[in-house]
């Protein structure tokens, strides 16, 4: 049984816990995360909340992302980049003290994601329907370097997988997964620009804010891309933290359209992360 939210309010009750839970199909709640009550003495609690906005964008050539979150008691800003036909994969990050610097929005729909210093500038900034990417990190790869100006764009009914799941009582995750997103824009990685056009090119948002326990583990597996008919595909499924009898992040995306699925099984080898993945919902059908 998924439990699907069609209530606008907020995420928390005063007590700090949840007053939903549940899934949808467009941000319904506000991201109250100054009622969070997990930690006793509540002038710390600040140091148990993690936020993150995190970007990818996929190109015929290259798989590109970036990363600003924070995590209480620290910022990190990390960028990858993977060349698809040489195997090449390049990635930084920064570790900085205390997030100074860094700018979180409270909800996923609107407001300025942005960073700067340690050489790096970083910019996501949510208009309309429109997110833009601005990148430039000069010292990238030993003074490679890496710029990136890109815009995300949606379909006109454009869905997105937005879940609430408890950790105990008073722990939760509340995440909004975007796919199918139109690119465009370019990457200059080094020597090598990179156009990006939206009838080739995608990106996604994994937006994510909680309070976790010490330890986690979790799997994701995320894609978007096009059919030889010209259909915009995209999946997203996850496992492994959290109740998730209520609801699963687990969906397939068809022209920016959620096609809600259950508990969807993992399989692969632990040893070879490179062998292959597969996966299978709960009525048994391969993925």
């Amino acid at each position: 049984m998924q439990v699907e939210i069609s209530q606008q309010g907020p995420l928390l009750k005063p007590d700090g816990t949840l007053a939903q839970v549940g899934w949808s199909r467009c941000p319904m709640l506000d991201c109250n995360l100054e009622d969070a009550r997990s930690y006793i003495f509540r002038p710390l609690q600040f140091l148990r909340i993690k936020r993150w906005d995190y970007y990818a964008v996929f190109s015929p050539r290259r798989f590109f992302s970036a990363t600003v979150a924070d995590l209480g008691y620290a910022g990190n800003v990390f960028v990858y980049t993977l060349d698809f036909e040489s195997g090449e994969l390049h990635e930084e990050g920064l570790v900085i003290p205390f997030e100074k610097g860094i700018v979180l929005p409270r909800n996923s729909t609107e407001g300025v994601t942005s960073y700067r210093g340690k050489g790096v500038e970083v910019t996501f900034s949510v208009e309309g329907k429109e997110r833009r990417l601005f990148l430039d990190w000069p010292g990238f790869h030993d003074g490679r370097g890496i710029r990136a100006e890109i815009t995300l764009s949606e379909f006109p009914e454009h869905e997105s997988m937005n879940i609430v799941i408890p950790i105990g009582r008073k722990r939760f995750y509340f995440n909004r997964k975007i796919n199918c997103l139109l690119a465009s824009g370019y990457i200059q990685y080094g020597d090598i620009r990179e156009e990006l056009e939206p009838d080739e090119s995608l990106g996604s948002l994994d937006w994510g804010r909680g309070v976790w326990q010490y330890r986690s583990y979790w799997n994701w597996a995320s894609a978007s891309g096009y059919l030889h008919d010209g259909r915009c595909v995209g999946l997203n499924l996850g496992r492994g933290f959290g109740d998730t009898s209520a609801p699963t992040e687990n969906a397939m995306v068809v022209d920016g359209r959620i096609h809600k699925l259950g508990e969807v099984a993992f399989e692969y080898d632990s040893s070879d992360y490179m062998g292959p993945w597969r996966f299978r919902d709960d009525e048994g059908a391969w993925l």
